[in-house]
C-alpha cells in the first residue's frame, strides 16, 4: 500500500514494486508508475534490491545525502498533476517543458525544483501550497 504514514511500508511497496517489475511479473497500475520512475534512476536500483536496507536507512542532508524515495515520490506527484490537470493548467506546462527540454526526465527534474520549493514554503509557513506560486515557477521553465 503506498497511501500509508509508516515510512518503511511506503519504501518497501517501492522496493517490492521495483522487485515484481525486474521479475516480469505482473504489476498493479500504482506498481507500474514506480517501477517506470525507478526504471529511469539506476544510481537506486542496488539500494531498492536491499529491501530492508532501504525501508530503515536514515538519509542525512548533512552528510551530503539526498533521499532517493523524495525525489521518486516528486516524480510520480509530478506525473499525478499532469495527468488529473490539478492544479489546473499544469498539464500543458507539463507537455509544454517537455517539448522544450526533449527529455521527459529532465523536464521532470526541472519541475520538481518548483514543486519541491512550493512544499518546503508551506511547510515552513504552515500554510496549503501556493499553486499560483508553483505555476509561475514552472514558467520559468518555458
Amino acid at each position: 500500500m503506498i497511501f500509508s504514514q509508516d515510512r518503511g511500508q511506503l519504501r518497501r511497496f517501492y522496493c517490492r514494486a521495483w522487485k515484481r517489475y525486474k521479475g516480469r511479473e505482473e504489476l498493479q497500475p500504482l506498481e507500474q508508475l514506480v517501477a517506470e520512475v525507478v526504471a529511469i534512476h539506476p544510481e537506486y536500483h542496488r539500494l531498492l534490491e536491499q529491501e530492508e536496507t532501504a525501508a530503515e536507512k536514515e538519509f542525512l542532508p548533512e552528510l551530503g545525502e539526498s533521499n532517493p524515495f523524495l525525489h521518486l515520490s516528486l516524480h510520480l506527484a509530478i506525473r499525478e498533476q499532469a495527468g488529473c490537470d490539478r492544479p489546473k493548467g499544469i498539464t500543458d506546462l507539463y507537455r509544454r517543458i517537455v517539448s522544450r527540454t526533449g527529455d521527459i526526465h529532465e523536464a521532470e527534474h526541472q519541475m520538481m525544483e518548483c514543486l519541491a520549493e512550493m512544499l518546503w514554503n508551506a511547510q515552513r509557513n504552515g500554510i496549503p501550497p501556493d499553486e499560483d506560486a508553483y505555476l509561475a515557477c514552472l514558467n520559468k521553465y518555458l
